[in-house]
């Protein structure tokens, strides 16, 4: 048997992941968003129009992703802090959220909602999931552990006070 056909066959070839929303990132020209609003030229997304643009109507990624209630980053707050303090909580939540789509638009929250006593949170991106976990840290202490996938797409976030 020649050695070079061996040697392919004993190939492991790793799957590549795809990740859907940087497939919008190769957008040729600039887009606009029809559901939020937000404006793709040069690569990012933003909230300007660019001078002189016409852009292409689209749905953007987080907006894909909140009508699919496909969150990129889950934030799980667990313990008797949080009933306690809830209203507090979900202030500095949307607060948070609200300062990070001002910069950049594909991060935003997908929902919040109760179960067994835990409040969770979607996110469109994993950027604000972690930043929603700092932020709950430096703001009440607690217990915070960061969960990425291998392929680091998806954000577990859980943080606990009792």
């Amino acid at each position: 048997m020649d050695k070079h056909k061996q040697g392919h066959k004993d190939t492991l070839l790793q799957p590549q992941h795809h990740d859907r929303d940087k497939a919008h990132q190769h957008l040729a020209g600039t887009a606009h968003c029809t559901g939020c609003g937000a404006y793709f030229h040069a690569g990012r997304w933003s909230w300007q129009r660019e001078a002189g643009s016409h852009p292409e109507d689209i749905t953007c990624p987080a907006c894909r992703r909140i009508a699919e209630n496909d969150a990129a980053g889950n934030v799980t707050l667990s313990g008797g802090f949080v009933q306690a303090h809830r209203d507090d909580i979900l202030h500095l939540i949307r607060n948070t959220e609200e300062s990070e789509s001002k910069e950049h638009p594909l991060e935003r929250l997908i929902g919040i909602s109760e179960e067994d006593n835990k409040v969770l949170v979607g996110t469109t991106g994993t950027h604000l999931a972690n930043r929603i976990g700092h932020a709950l840290e430096a703001a009440y202490d607690g217990e915070v552990s960061y969960t990425y996938t291998e392929n680091e797409t998806h954000l577990d976030v859980n943080w606990q006070r009792d």
